[in-house]
């Protein structure tokens, strides 16, 4: 499975995963802590999310790497809407392996 993670800095970090979270509660299997997250997305794609002091780690992981670039725009578009007096965030994608 491709696998891309990103640190997003931020200093609301736990604000955004948890804005995230609840908003796809209503449409994925979604569980989420104030540091922690994780959320099932469409065509079994995965992201986890941790939130520290100064960022916003978020790593992906889906079936073939044409749903993991969508997926990539996709969480980043969200998080840009909760973000909006900080967006755009900026996504520094790292694909692994």
């Amino acid at each position: 499975m491709p696998v891309s993670s990103a640190a997003v800095p931020t200093a609301h970090a736990s604000r955004y995963l948890q804005q995230l979270c609840k908003h796809w509660a209503h449409k994925f299997e979604v569980s989420f802590t104030p540091e922690d997250g994780r959320i099932v997305l469409p065509e079994n794609t995965i992201a986890t999310l941790h939130a520290d002091d100064a960022a916003l780690a978020v790593r992906l992981e889906a079936v073939d790497a044409p749903t993991l670039e969508r997926m990539k725009g996709v969480v980043a578009n969200h998080l840009d809407r909760f973000a909006f007096r900080e967006a755009p965030l900026p996504f520094d994608w790292r694909d692994e392996g």
